[in-house]
């Protein structure tokens, strides 16, 4: 496991190539096209619209344009009620255009990194938590929307403003126009450096965020050992590290911020004194004084907005930049199953030639070793061995969730890696010893085997599991809610419930790993009853510490340290001085004391 996520490295402002990457964000956009250039449309015609007050509102104070339309009322202010509700309605239909398109972007988007990540090989999820990959598909698309929906819109809107009305003061007056744009080189090159250090304590900050994430989801997923080791305050403690971390971090960031808005408010507000004192000066009419005023101030508030709009737009490009790295990893080639072609049905015959393997992540560590084995179709074969000689890893290997690093698995002779993996995963299935239930109902466990399952197809599941003497006694029956990870139910009927589901599966290829060895004598009685019916007609791997369950194996394999080190039925090994007989000894002994 990674440890908690960490930021401590500058990070740069914007460029080109990270402007590159949330461009590729726009190929969401582009079914929606049409609604989201309309809105476009909506916002440049409103944007243009605004640039008319102040020179309207010039006009309304000028004697000489007091033209009267209607008694009581001149021209500039007829004009000004027009330009404000017409205003006021493109800017309606904008952002409901906007929140449209940015609603159904953002669906998409979300459906297509969770698609994308649910299919991303085993290796992915080793260097990742939990609470991490969680906040990247809700807080960090979040951002996005704020960005479609607002941010994008007010940049728009505020260059048209600054461009627009600096036309119109150069139109007005070069000579006072060129007075107040002397600032703003200066501001220019203020807002370049600040914005570096605010991109970068944003970006901290959201990280900060997804590693308190990942405490919450960690500390809720296991809350009984929370509680079992009293540790609430603990994780408490935890927690509060975390978010007092984003805290700090935000608070730091707030400072250059607020700095950076307070130099762009004593620039722009001194730039206003100094224009109406130099305006005055030159013998400016008051009409045209006070529209060029109210540009300026337009002109400012907008400036001093794409602060703002720059601060959101860093950290859009943050949250931009950990969704495109889920969307870059390589995805497993899998696909939906409907039927299995004829050439990729198992007949259940496998096998392993000079096997190796390491983790991904621990190339240092050989797990398995040239290991050679045979096992035959319908046949049952148990894998046995002290902890860590590489029993799981061979179910890992089984199911492709890895490749090994040298050598062959062959199925049906087949190379593994000749199986469309879904087709070759969809004929096997694994019963666990720390069985995942959802948080729904039995029949949506059951049925987790063969969506779409019939009733009757579960309840015949389930008798032949041995779970339906417990399940019909819930006066809900099937439709029990089991709770988190199956919270609600004893160890026993979470192991029959996993068995029901891979009777409903009905799989070519069955594998047990450790399926009993958590239970007391009376569940592991019914669960071995139920799995001795499962393992009928069909090739098993059996996984077990308790060799007394694997006595009828048609063969047992004795790992040690990633080797073969014996090979044969139950009583050709327990009449050999190896390893296979010492293990049955101890636990012999350990059951006799």
């Amino acid at each position: 496991m990674q440890n908690d996520i960490t930021a401590t490295s500058p990070k740069q402002p914007i460029k080109v190539a990270s402007l590159k990457k949330t461009f590729r964000l726009f190929r969401y956009v582009k079914p929606y096209w049409p609604q989201f250039a309309l809105g476009l449309l909506f916002l440049l015609i409103s944007s243009l619209a605004g640039l008319a007050f102040p020179k309207l509102l010039g006009n309304l104070v000028d004697p000489s344009s007091s033209t009267s339309l209607v008694k009581g009322m001149n021209k500039a202010g007829v004009m000004l009620i027009a330009v404000l509700i017409g205003q006021s309605i493109f800017s309606f239909f904008r952002i409901v255009l906007f929140v449209n398109v940015t609603e159904k972007t953002l669906a998409t988007l979300r459906q297509t990194i969770y698609s994308h990540l649910i299919r991303l090989p085993m290796k992915f999820f080793l260097e990742r938590r939990v609470g991490e990959l969680s906040s990247r598909i809700s807080s960090d698309i979040s951002l996005l929307q704020e960005t479609f929906t607002t941010t994008l819109a007010e940049f728009i809107r505020q260059m048209i403003i600054i461009v627009g009305g600096v036309v119109i003061l150069l139109i007005t007056s070069p000579q006072l126009t060129a007075f107040m744009l002397a600032i703003l080189p200066l501001m220019m090159i203020v807002a370049v450096v600040f914005g570096k250090f605010i991109r970068r304590f944003s970006k901290q900050v959201q990280e900060q965020v997804a590693a308190s994430n990942t405490v919450v989801e960690e500390t809720l997923q296991g809350i009984l050992n929370v509680k079992a080791f009293a540790n609430e305050f603990f994780e408490i403690a935890r927690y509060k590290q975390r978010t007092n971390e984003a805290a700090r971090i935000g608070m730091k960031g707030g400072k250059f911020r607020g700095a950076f808005s307070s130099f762009i408010i004593m620039g722009i507000f001194g730039a206003l004194v100094a224009v109406i004192w130099r305006g005055v000066a030159i013998g400016m009419p008051t009409s045209a004084l006070l529209s060029f005023v109210l540009y300026s101030l337009f002109i400012g508030g907008s400036i001093a907005g794409l602060a703002e709009v720059y601060t959101n737009l860093q950290k859009s490009i943050g949250a931009t930049e950990h969704l495109l790295e889920i969307l870059d990893e390589p995805a497993e080639d899998i696909s939906p199953v409907t039927a299995i072609a004829p050439e990729n049905h198992l007949d259940g015959q496998i096998s392993f030639r000079n096997v190796s393997f390491h983790y991904p992540s621990r190339p240092d560590l050989t797990i398995m070793n040239d290991v050679s084995f045979d096992v035959y179709a319908d046949q049952k074969v148990a894998l046995v061995g002290p902890s860590g000689a590489g029993k799981s890893t061979i179910v890992s290997l089984l199911l492709r969730l890895y490749d090994p690093v040298n050598g062959n698995i062959l199925f049906d002779g087949k190379e593994s890696s000749s199986f469309p993996l879904s087709q070759l995963r969809s004929q096997m299935a694994v019963v666990p010893q720390d069985v995942f239930l959802f948080g729904g109902t039995i029949a949506e466990n059951i049925a987790y085997g063969k969506p779409g399952a019939t009733v009757e197809e579960m309840e015949a599941a389930a008798k032949q599991a041995n779970a339906w003497e417990f399940i019909q006694r819930f006066p809900l029956g099937l439709d029990t809610v089991v709770g988190e990870r199956g919270i609600q139910l004893s160890g026993g009927q979470r192991q029959r419930i996993a068995i029901a589901r891979a009777v409903l599966k009905n799989p070519r290829i069955l594998i047990l790993d450790e399926a009993t060895s958590a239970l007391d004598s009376e569940s592991e009685r019914l669960v071995q009853d139920a799995l001795d019916k499962l393992m009928e007609g069909r090739t098993s791997i059996v996984i077990a510490h308790r060799l007394a369950t694997v006595r009828e194996a048609d063969k047992i394999i004795v790992l040690d340290k990633g080797h073969i080190v014996e090979e044969g039925t139950h009583n050709e090994l327990i009449g050999q001085d190896g390893l296979y007989r010492t293990l049955s000894e101890m636990q012999f002994i350990a059951a006799s004391s």
